[in-house]
This record gives structure tokens, C-alpha cells and sequence, in this order.
């Protein structure tokens, strides 16, 4: 962990300041892993250290989900590296085409596992597996790079999901 967190500190995906987050809280950090997830070799790694940890957890699923933004690199790059199949989740219905929110074909009663950069709360991880479950799939684990540790993990709990982080806000600051 240790490696992957020198190396999100070198590409600047950690900043300080003052910032205004997806939740609406303010913060004195900013988790940015889009800098990680669009350098090929940082990428790579993130899709790595997720591969070991499903072996290390005995996961299995049928699919890797992403969540729009920030989890789509991520999932694209866990499915190449599993050769499972890709589910993109939009944060909202679109209002043409097939005006679906999930993109990859799907199978009731199969299981996803989430990928997703950031949590903070998990609202937005938590609103894609009610559009999942609400598709027949199942979730019982979500990956996440950086738990900023503000309830995510509580509030996926409490949804029957375990979040399972790389790495965790104040590893990243210990330094």
C-alpha cells in the first residue's frame, strides 16, 4: 500500500486547500485519482492491487462495474486485467436513446463488483447499487483507491456491502 500511495502523492492526486466536495462537505483535502487513473503506469497499478486483493478475499463476480466518473478507468482496467465483462453505471437516466443507465449487458441474479476512486459518504456508490439491484443484480463488495473514512464504510455496511479500500485518507496523510 505504501507504493501506491507514494505514488498517488507524486502524480498530485492529493491536494491541500480548501475544497468544496461531491457531498456538499468542505475539506481540507482533495482526493483527485482521475490524475492517477489517466496515467497508464498509475492506472495499471490500481488495476493490479485490485486484482490481488480479490484473490486475497476469495471474490469472485460476474462483472466489474464502474461508476461514472471517476470508477470507469478504473473498471475498464480490472476487466482487462480479469477478463470479466465491463458494467458502466451513469449517475442519471439519459433522456435519449435507450435512456438506460447501466451500459454492458447484464443477466439477473448475476454479482458485480463496484469499483469506484473516491468515498466519502458512499451516496454515490450507494445510489448505483440501487440501480443495479433494481436490475436484479447482486453487490456484495465495493472496491474503492481512497476511503476518505466519512461513513462510507458504515453507510455500505448498512446496505449489506462490504467496502474494501486500497488505501485509506489518513494512511495517505501519515507521511
Amino acid at each position: 500500500m505504501k507504493n501506491l500511495a507514494d505514488a498517488l502523492k507524486a502524480c498530485g492526486a492529493i491536494r491541500l486547500g480548501d475544497f468544496t466536495l461531491a457531498s456538499g462537505k468542505k475539506s481540507r483535502y482533495y482526493i483527485d485519482i482521475k490524475k492517477a487513473s489517466t496515467n497508464p503506469h498509475l492506472l495499471k497499478l490500481i488495476a493490479c492491487r485490485i486484482l490481488e486483493i480479490l484473490r486475497l478475499h476469495s471474490i469472485s463476480a460476474d462483472y466489474i462495474g464502474g461508476v461514472a466518473l471517476g470508477g470507469i478507468p478504473i473498471a475498464v482496467a480490472v476487466s482487462l486485467e480479469t477478463d470479466l465483462p465491463l458494467l458502466m453505471i451513469r449517475k442519471e437516466i439519459k433522456e435519449y436513446g435507450t435512456k438506460g443507465q447501466i451500459v454492458g449487458e447484464t443477466e439477473r441474479g448475476r454479482s458485480v463488483i463496484l469499483v469506484e476512486d473516491v468515498t466519502t459518504t458512499g451516496s454515490s456508490v450507494l445510489k448505483a447499487i440501487r440501480t443495479l439491484r433494481d436490475e436484479g443484480l447482486v453487490i456484495r463488495h465495493v472496491i474503492v483507491v481512497v476511503d476518505r473514512e466519512e461513513g462510507a464504510y458504515e453507510n455500505l455496511r448498512d446496505a449489506g456491502v462490504e467496502l474494501i479500500p486500497l488505501i485509506r485518507l489518513s494512511e495517505l496523510l501519515e507521511k
